[in-house]
């Protein structure tokens, strides 16, 4: 146990905040290093803070690394254009997976999105499955593509249409079942696990993960 070194991008959303307080209980890791705009106020020994633009990450000093875990993300009212959209959920990725890898990182797990295809007529997973492209090209020793449904969990930010959604989901997610279990919502907690959990596998080759392998691979020891 120990010896390992993680870095999150994303550590204050939904799934990161639960991954980072994940990691900082586990004895795997020996240290976590936070990609952030400003301090997140975290106290923990583990955790290093590395303030970031990420408009300008080719400046920023990357620190080496075994595992990456990109957890951004936005919507498209946060981002106010499709240009603003791409820029976080394509280049900011993108170039995180590739100063990692320059690095030396071995593993990198991407949080993408059910339906993801670059082929899409969609632009939202278009986008989606253009990213997990350019980053599986990159050519890490193992590449996690997580593709999860609805998240469950409470955000920090108010999303009034999604709360009521989640509310919507929970109620119908014993009815889905077969061929319907990759619709299930999954709690953003969950979708953490599943990354920690095959992060200390050190497996090789890229994976894609639907959201009820990803619900399964949470519960592995």
């Amino acid at each position: 146990m120990g010896n390992h070194l993680a870095l999150i991008a994303g550590a204050t959303g939904l799934v990161g905040s639960n991954l980072l307080k994940k990691i900082c209980d586990d004895p795997y890791y020996d240290a976590v290093y936070v990609l952030t705009r400003r301090p997140i106020a975290q106290q923990q020994a583990k955790v290093h803070e590395i303030i970031v633009d990420f408009d300008n990450l080719q400046a920023s000093e990357i620190p080496e690394v075994d595992d990456v875990f990109c957890c951004l993300g936005t919507t498209m009212k946060k981002a106010g254009s499709k240009e603003n959209y791409r820029k976080i959920d394509y280049h900011y990725p993108f170039t995180i997976a590739e100063l990692a890898y320059q690095k030396g990182a071995k593993q990198f797990f991407l949080i993408s999105s059910m339906g993801a295809n670059k082929r899409s007529i969609f632009f939202y997973t278009r986008l989606k499955g253009e990213t997990e492209e350019a980053i599986v090209k990159i050519g890490y020793q193992a590449t996690h593509i997580i593709r999860p449904a609805m998240l469950l969990g409470q955000r920090k930010e108010k999303r009034t249409a999604e709360g009521m959604a989640q509310g919507l989901m929970k109620k119908v997610a014993p009815l889905m079942v077969g061929n319907l279990k990759k619709y299930r919502a999954i709690e953003g907690g969950a979708v953490a696990q599943a990354m920690l959990n095959v992060a200390k596998k050190d497996l090789k080759g890229p994976f894609v993960f639907e959201s009820d392998q990803t619900q399964t691979l949470a519960a592995m020891e």
